[in-house]
């Protein structure tokens, strides 16, 4: 893996400056320290950058940017090709010559061969730019299920691409500004839907799609992948066999990610899906697996540690196991760092046990990891997922059914009666709305109303979070072959939440300590294997994962797939019960008197209550201080920095 940055100079703009493309470059040098490169056309109007992690061909024949033979084509590449050695078998035998034993090379005859098609024969992730001298343009594209991510902006003179927001930031024309859309459904999904960012006039490619960009400046966005582009007619096999289909194609996915030339290992919380990814990788090495978790100081906190079925798993496989606990003080001290590495706010408090546990692994000689990202998503593992389903085979129908005024007056009937959860989907169905919007809803639409002020809400008149959520319920009803509700809720978290806040989290916090993170669950043949399977074989009688579980009964240990899941949580209220709450508290009431966004009376209620939303209001408040506002990030904490 790698970090990448550049920049394409519009008609009647400077050439390229060196200066800039190098600080832009030095702000991700987390991404890639092993090595750095730059290339500026002989015309100046492009500059690539790339900060090395060295996993594939540590020598310098590696070093990005990369050019093809003749110097028309350069590449600057954040990702890993799994499948580059037969990629490179077939190059070769169509006249393809090589100077390296890395895959970035091989992408780049791949798009010599196949323009932006090549994107369709590669199996592995990536956020990519490619300047073709001879076309004259420039291309990018992101992995299909947006593992690595890429942003892009247009300032006055240049359209400006990275890995990280910051880079973008280090350009002297771009401005900085809140996007108030963004920050609307970022209260309600934790992070912006892709293409927006909480930036104004920033965006990210959306997972599964690339761009072209001309030597004029325009942009052609278009997506290349979705989950049921292969979708395959349902032969209908029964669950032993789907089940034995599911083992192989993880073990297949596994075995792909364990493709690397530094030391790897697995982060293991003692779940299910980390579990498994031990055991597939133990049965295809010669050497003890490399393992690492994470838990909390002190009794309080006992509830939320994993350690003892880590451990379990560690000893069933002979792993060289490895632990590190953490307290509160911990988050204390990260909170400046964790702002700043996440460049937009990533409001979910895993951030600071992965960045921990990631330090760990690096600390002890090992580069890349395997995580248990995904299946989560793509065999039903969330139990508030099961709340919806049984929702949509009980009340719901019936409650959609009414006329709308005798579902507005249930509504206003019930209202006091209910909890904010069960407010909410109540006012969804008497709005005629989608019952699921995601696996983890924050704010809805009537704590959003009473918690924003009416300034902003004016500026944000007649929006509602359920718009993205159509955009793509449409989609899934265009292209899901055998839709079910459990399709639907997994197509839509592939899509929103997973993407753009799960994955952030680990792609963000791995890289700042220099670590490269896998995700078998999510190789995209794997994704559509499964979500060609309906919903009565992945959740049989709605227990959840069942058929995962029935895929790796007797490869894992029974105790480790049968108990009660616990989930990588984080004990926030307790941290909040001690210094981070006074913390929360100042910012957020500053914050409120000096900005028109959030209405304190409502606020300070959420903060003496101790509830985990102070937590992701913390985050924007953060983030709105370090970037929009410019409180360097060692005052963040400091009760005597700026804004404090």
């Amino acid at each position: 893996m790698c970090g990448i940055c550049g920049l394409l100079q519009l008609p009647g703009g400077q050439p390229v400056s060196g200066e800039l493309l190098e600080r832009m470059s030095d702000l991700i040098r987390h991404r890639g320290p092993d090595d750095a490169g730059s290339y500026i056309s002989r015309d100046g109007r492009v500059g690539l950058a790339n900060r090395r992690l060295a996993i594939i061909d540590l020598s310098a024949a590696g070093r990005q940017p990369l050019g093809n033979e003749d110097g028309t084509i350069w590449i600057a590449y954040n990702g890993e090709t799994y499948n580059f050695a037969e990629l490179r078998a077939e190059l070769q035998a169509r006249g393809h010559s090589f100077r390296s034993h890395s895959d970035t090379e091989v992408v780049v005859h791949l798009y010599e061969q196949y323009g932006v098609e090549c994107v369709q024969r590669m199996r592995g992730v990536f956020a990519l730019a490619i300047w073709d001298e001879r076309q004259r343009r420039l291309f990018l594209a992101r992995d299909r299920l947006g593992v690595k991510p890429l942003y892009y902006a247009f300032a006055p003179d240049a359209f400006l691409f990275a890995s990280e927001i910051k880079c973008l930031l280090a350009h002297p024309r771009l401005a900085r500004a809140v996007d108030d859309e963004a920050f609307y459904h970022f209260l309600t999904f934790l992070t912006a839907p892709a293409p927006q960012t909480l930036f104004k006039g920033i965006l990210k490619l959306p997972p599964g799609h690339r761009a072209v960009v001309n030597a004029e400046g325009e942009i052609r966005v278009e997506e290349y992948w979705d989950v049921f582009t292969s979708a395959q007619p349902d032969e209908n096999p029964g669950a032993a066999e789907q089940a034995e289909r599911v083992q192989a194609g993880l073990r297949e996915s596994v075995r792909l990610r364990m493709v690397s030339d530094v030391p790897f290992g697995v982060l293991l919380s003692g779940g299910i899906d980390s579990s498994i990814n031990v055991a597939l990788m133990a049965t295809q090495m010669d050497r003890p697996v490399q393992t690492y978790s994470i838990g909390y100081k002190g009794a309080a906190v006992e509830e939320f540690n994993e350690l003892h079925y880590a451990r379990k798993v560690a000893d069933r496989f002979g792993a060289d196991h490895h632990e590190i606990l953490i307290g509160r003080e911990d988050l204390t001290n990260f909170l400046p760092d964790l702002i700043y590495h996440q460049d937009e706010p990533i409001a979910d408090p895993v951030c600071v046990p992965v960045h921990y546990v990631c330090k760990l692994a690096k600390e002890n000689g090992t580069t890349v990891v395997q995580v248990g990202e995904g299946a989560d998503e793509l065999f039903g593992g969330y139990r508030h997922w099961l709340t919806a389903l049984r929702l949509r085979r009980g009340a719901w129908p019936a409650f959609a059914a009414l006329p709308g005024w005798a579902r507005r007056l249930t509504l206003a009937a019930a209202t006091p009666l209910l909890d904010d959860l069960r407010r909410e989907y109540l006012r969804r169905g008497a709005a005629g709305e989608e019952l699921f919007w995601g696996g983890a809803i924050a704010f809805g639409e009537g704590s959003k109303r009473a918690l924003l002020t009416d300034s902003f809400l004016r500026g944000v008149r007649g929006l509602s979070s359920h718009q993205p959520v159509q955009q793509q319920r449409r989609r899934f009803d265009e292209r899901c072959p055998r839709p079910d509700h459990l399709s639907w809720m997994s197509y839509l978290d592939l899509h929103m939440r997973l993407p753009e806040l799960l994955l952030m989290r680990v792609d963000k916090m791995s890289m700042a300590t220099s670590v490269e993170a896998r995700v078998p669950f999510l190789d995209h043949e794997f994704v559509e294997l499964v979500m060609g399977i309906p919903q009565r074989q992945k959740l049989p009688h709605m227990r959840p994962k069942q058929l995962l579980k029935q895929a790796v009964r007797g490869l894992i240990p029974a105790e480790i797939i049968d108990r009660r899941k616990q989930g990588f949580r984080v004990p926030v209220r307790q941290w909040l019960a001690e210094a981070l709450g006074p913390l929360a508290e100042r910012k957020l009431q500053a914050f409120c008197a000096r900005t028109e966004y959030l209405r304190w009376p409502v606020v300070a209620k959420l903060v003496h209550s101790q509830d985990e939303l102070v937590w992701y209001l913390l985050n924007f408040v953060l983030w709105h201080e370090l970037w929009i506002e410019g409180v360097p990030a060692d005052g963040l904490i400091s009760p005597d920095g700026a804004q404090a």
